[in-house]
């Protein structure tokens, strides 16, 4: 992890040195020190165990989740790179406390809890890069709230509310073109809805404890992404209530799109999309599972 953060930070450095050169220079002070927290534990690795250490990668390591390559990203965006700087200190933090818990070697439990102190002096100055940011582009915000309201809240949301959307668009539809009947699409479409909520909210709480990732409960993420799921395709169900089938399914247009235009906002607000590109994936991911499910209705 220190050699990986080591290497993510001086990608950071380089490409905010032109627009923020200060904030680049402090990226460069926590590149050398993450330098520093590698050669304190391989050196007390070789005293204790010899000169071989053994290849184990992130994917090796329960609770650890793989990190998104923003680093790739051309221009950076230094509201989207402190958040990210934020979560990775917290994430080796929070590591770092679990080990030197498990430890029984004084040593070894010494060093771990000096660097779970130092980490966390690092995730205070990636959240002081905000003020860098307020200065360059906007207002003041809670930031630290925020990183944990969208760790915990909106990215689980976010997805449940994408998967009921967009993928119960399908069966609803065809339903409605195969028998023109609003009956039968209100009942296909709570089906698809409380059944991908269910899976959606399974898979979320199972997919790591949040013990290290600051992610939290994960039956809450669960509840909140199996909630949205459902939430997702109940929106565009509730108008096969309608009898008339004509007016439930133009209805039931206007909500799709809705929903859609929805998604995009959330997308663009607190996971940092542009909006042109937010709107353009989430209306053609749409659209192709809606055409999905009229040419199968229409069959």
């Amino acid at each position: 992890m220190e050699e990986e953060d080591e290497r993510i930070y001086a990608d950071y450095a380089e490409g905010l040195r032109e627009t923020f050169p200060t904030t680049a220079s402090m990226f460069d002070e926590m590149r050398e020190e993450e330098s520093g927290h590698r050669r304190r534990l391989i050196d007390l690795y070789r005293s204790k165990f010899g000169e071989h250490i053994p290849l184990v990668r992130r994917n090796d390591v329960r609770g650890l989740v793989n990190r998104r390559p923003m680093w790739l990203t051309k221009p950076l965006r230094l509201e989207a790179v402190r958040k990210e700087a934020a979560t990775m200190e917290l994430e080796t933090r929070r590591y770092y406390e679990k080990a030197a818990d498990r430890t029984r070697d004084a040593s070894i439990r010494q060093l771990l809890n000096d660097l779970a102190q130092e980490e966390r002096g690092h995730e205070h100055r990636a959240g002081t890069l905000e003020v860098k940011l307020d200065e360059a582009a906007r207002g003041q915000e809670d930031a630290a709230n925020r990183k944990l309201f969208v760790l915990q809240i909106v990215q689980p949301g976010l997805a449940g509310l994408m998967d009921g959307s967009v993928s119960t668009l399908a069966p609803v539809f065809a339903a409605a073109f195969a028998q023109h009947q609003s009956h039968i699409a209100f009942l296909v479409g709570m089906a698809a809805s409380i059944g991908a909520g269910i899976s959606m909210g399974f898979a979320e709480a199972l997919s790591d404890d949040g013990s290290l990732t600051g992610r939290g409960h994960p039956w809450i993420r669960g509840l909140v992404c199996g909630l949205m799921t459902t939430l997702g395709g109940i929106g565009h169900t509730l108008p096969f209530l309608i009898p008339n089938f004509k007016v439930a399914m133009v209805v039931a247009l206007v909500v799709v799109l809705a929903e859609l235009g929805t998604i995009a906002w959330v997308r663009h607000r607190f996971m940092d999309s542009p909006w042109v590109s937010a709107t353009l994936q989430v209306v053609l991911g749409g659209m192709l599972v809606f055409a999905a499910g009229v040419l199968i209705g229409s069959s």
